[in-house]
Parts: C-alpha cells; sequence; structure tokens
C-alpha cells in the first residue's frame, strides 16, 4: 500500500467517524459540520486524502488523544518542545496510519511511553459481533472534541491544525517516558492545570470531560 492510499483510507475514515458522531456541545457540533466540509473540499462527496496528511497543504488534519485517569479526576500533559506549552499528546499522522482514533493512540503511545493504555469507546471486533468482543489493537472509535487552532512560525509550514481529540485511560502510577518532541510529561489534576498551557486549553478539557461523562451516563455506544 503506498503512502497515498493510505492517506485516502484515513481521509474516509475521519469523514465516517464524523459523520456518525453526535456531540453533546452544540458549538461542537457546528464545528464538527465544518469538518466534515473540510475533508470533502469544494463541492465533493467523498474524503480528499489531502487533507489528512502534513505535506498535503498548511491546513490538515491531526489527530490527539487525551489521557485520562479512570476517574476522570486526573490529565496527562506534555510540555511541547516547539511550542513551549502543556498540552495533551497528540499531533500529525504517519504515511502507515489508516484510521484517525489509530493514529491518535499511536500517538499516545509515542508521546506518553504508556503502554497500557486503554480506549475510551473502543472498537469492537466485527467477528465477534458484540461490543465485548475488543481486537488486541483495539483503539477509541468515537471522538471527543475537534478544536481547530492557527500556528505559531515555529511550526514550519504548518498552519492550520484541525485537530480531532479522542479519550483513553491509564493508572496516574503507570510508567512514563518523555519522547523527541517534548521536554516533560507529568499527570495534573483536572482542576488544577498547570502554568503555561494554551489559553483555551481548560475549555477544550472541560468540553472533553462533558462529552466522556455524558456518553458514560446515556451508555451510548461507540458506533
Amino acid at each position: 500500500m503506498t503512502a497515498l492510499d493510505a492517506a485516502a483510507l484515513l481521509a474516509r475514515d475521519a469523514l465516517a467517524r464524523l459523520d456518525r458522531w453526535e456531540p453533546v456541545n452544540g458549538e461542537q457540533t457546528a464545528l464538527a459540520a465544518e469538518y466534515r466540509a473540510f475533508l470533502r473540499g469544494d463541492g465533493g462527496t467523498g474524503a480528499r486524502a489531502d487533507a489528512v496528511r502534513r505535506d498535503g497543504g498548511p491546513q490538515h488534519l491531526t489527530a490527539s488523544c487525551f489521557v485520562l485517569s479512570p476517574d476522570l479526576d486526573r490529565v496527562l500533559l506534555c510540555f511541547h518542545r516547539k511550542g513551549q506549552f502543556w498540552v495533551q499528546v497528540g499531533g500529525h499522522t504517519e504515511p502507515g496510519d489508516t484510521t484517525l482514533a489509530g493514529s491518535a493512540y499511536r500517538e499516545a503511545r509515542e508521546e506518553s511511553g504508556i503502554a497500557g493504555l486503554v480506549p475510551f469507546d473502543p472498537d469492537p471486533d466485527p467477528s465477534a459481533g458484540t461490543r465485548t468482543g475488543l481486537r488486541a489493537d483495539a483503539v477509541p472509535a468515537a471522538p471527543v472534541d475537534v478544536h481547530r487552532h492557527d500556528l505559531a512560525a515555529a511550526f514550519g509550514t504548518c498552519r492550520t491544525h484541525w485537530d480531532v481529540g479522542f479519550v483513553a485511560f491509564a493508572d496516574p502510577e503507570a510508567r512514563t517516558a518523555v519522547s523527541d518532541e517534548s521536554e516533560d510529561v507529568a499527570w495534573f489534576p483536572v482542576d488544577a492545570l498547570p502554568a503555561g498551557t494554551p489559553d483555551d486549553f481548560p475549555v477544550r478539557l472541560a468540553t472533553v470531560l462533558a462529552e466522556v461523562r455524558h456518553r458514560r451516563r446515556a451508555g451510548l455506544p461507540a458506533r
């Protein structure tokens, strides 16, 4: 499979996940519609491969993973080397990625060093026929938020990231490791975030937590 073939699969997967997602937050619903339009392009019905590729243009989708403690009291953040801020793990898709959630989950493992991440709303094994059958490589199925943001010159040719967030759980006592893209990685209480997070990060995190709590209460399926 070529990188372009993988990007086409990834773009279709991203569009399908956003099509199925019904956010609890009205602003997220409106923004998700803009994401779907961005993926389809001008008047298109399919998904554009270049919308998910780092080299596809100055604007493209990225994938984040909010790593939370199971009780939702703590969040794992990394201190981003380029941005010089504390933020959730995640980033660009890679040529071998064929699902957006898989990309987010891969980034989470690489940037946190935690092997035992547990996906929220995991994709079931289609052959099992029920949500109790999970693949060994299961990843989160449905997004928890979308967040579009412009970037500083330090990020090079990237000008706007159309980020899609997913959630995974981990034990705050699990051993972490710092990746090449970060200077530090650490757990923080969700209501006592460190200085140096982006101005809108507390709002984004609150939106993510509200989405997770809503889906837990409602027992909503991922698909």
